[in-house]
């Protein structure tokens, strides 16, 4: 199998501003047991969501996907992601069956060098999950590099 070419710099770097389309999410009561089961933790009491939750569902309330995100950066393959890091932001408990208002988007886009020379992308996506009342309730941000074959 043959490298695909690496991007242009300025297409990557082109994509710092873009926003998805954005969305309601409400966590259904089953989908919270299933997610909490995942952990081994027990049901948090009065409807209260497992914070795993954020794994998925800032990505999918904002109207994207996981391959839409590696799609954006020109992933080369699955196996071309590294994760720099998960910040989870929760400023109050994320309840059961409330439609939440999620929006998010590219906060960073650049290319960059390893120590060794090799050459990747960093890109840091960040989502927002606001109560109906419009409070923040939740925010995270994603930072991946998508490495690249250089040769």
């Amino acid at each position: 199998m043959s490298a695909q070419p690496v991007p242009p710099e300025a297409e990557i770097t082109a994509l710092e501003g873009h926003r998805f389309p954005g969305g309601r999410y409400s966590i259904a009561h089953w989908e919270n047991v299933l997610l909490t089961g995942c952990t081994g933790a027990e049901l948090m009491p009065d409807g209260i969501v497992h914070p795993v939750a954020l794994f998925h569902v800032p990505i999918a309330g904002a109207g994207t996907s996981i391959a839409e995100m590696f799609a954006l950066g020109q992933a080369e393959s699955d196996l071309s992601i590294m994760i720099e890091s998960y910040d989870w932001e929760l400023f109050e408990p994320l309840r059961e069956e409330v439609e939440y208002d999620v929006s998010g988007g590219i906060v960073s886009a650049q290319r960059r060098e390893s120590e060794t020379g090799q050459a990747y992308d960093r890109i840091q996506f960040r989502f927002e999950v606001r109560a109906p009342e419009g409070t923040l309730s939740a925010r995270t941000t994603v930072t991946w590099h998508y490495t690249r074959n250089t040769l």
